[in-house]
């Protein structure tokens, strides 16, 4: 195990989903902070989603909204849709109840601070929900966002340092830019995810940590199976040296010339 004198890492939901797809792109980002060309498609999407959650966290500390809207046509249709789908979240507003947009919360598990960051997070005595903001076309499946470590994090860390039972905590994702009215997709929490959670979670850490371990031996983090689709669309594929050996492995075997017919003249 690690000493326990050794500073905690911070680990975030996408820290988390980074490690179960490829640890080593985890080693190459996160611990050595590599970068990767930037995407403009990917960066304009990504400042358009930012300027949609700065919209709503201004809303919702009561600042004003109308320059940030007459600026932008897309978040006007897309914060119109959002009244007309949910009206309430957007209306309801009562002293019994807390609310409070980009809320931050901490856990130390071991030697880690797993830290999440609410959307929006809505609690009176009985009941809390997690709100999350989505800004891209296409939602996901239920049963994909179900294994998103986002999904399991966020409800997991509530439970754990609040007086909820897992019963009463609920998260809710908003996708605001698909196609027609917005989407939502819901998640209710009991003690048997709780648990799971508990458990894969653990599982996840431990690894983790013998992985540390060994890199502070050189030696470095596993990387995923060769035939892997995963390496296709990684930007560390040459770094890794995955790129020459998937295009060796995938390279047609040449046929024997002893079996090729002459072909006469």
């Amino acid at each position: 195990m690690l000493s326990e004198t050794t500073e905690l890492l911070r680990l975030s939901q996408g820290h988390l989903n980074l490690l179960e797809v490829c640890p080593r792109k985890f080693q190459h980002t996160y611990l050595e902070q590599l970068s990767t060309p930037s995407n403009p498609q990917k960066e304009e999407r990504q400042t358009l989603g930012s300027r949609f959650h700065l919209l709503m966290q201004q809303r919702e500390m009561g600042l004003p909204i109308a320059s940030l809207l007459e600026a932008d046509t897309q978040l006007q249709s897309w914060m119109s849709g959002f009244s007309n789908a949910a009206p309430e979240i957007l209306t309801i507003r009562d002293t019994q109840t807390f609310r409070e947009s980009e809320h931050y919360r901490t856990l130390q598990v071991n030697n880690y601070l797993l830290t999440v960051v609410y959307d929006l997070l809505i609690a009176d005595n009985e009941q809390a929900q997690i709100l999350d903001w989505k800004t891209y076309h296409q939602p996901p499946s239920k049963g994909t966002l179900q294994q998103n470590w986002q999904t399991r994090l966020y409800l997991y860390v509530l439970a754990e340092t609040s007086a909820y039972l897992p019963e009463n905590i609920s998260m809710t994702y908003w996708f605001v830019q698909s196609e027609g009215a917005p989407q939502k997709i819901k998640f209710n929490y009991d003690y048997t995810q709780h648990q799971q959670t508990v458990k894969e979670l653990n599982y996840l850490l431990n690894k983790l940590t013998n992985w540390l371990e060994s890199y502070q031996k050189n030696q470095l983090f596993p990387q995923v199976p060769l035939q892997s689709k995963t390496c296709n669309y990684c930007d560390f594929a040459i770094a890794c040296d995955r790129q020459s050996a998937k295009a060796a492995s995938q390279q047609p075997s040449l046929p024997n010339l002893a079996n090729i017919q002459e072909v006469s003249l």
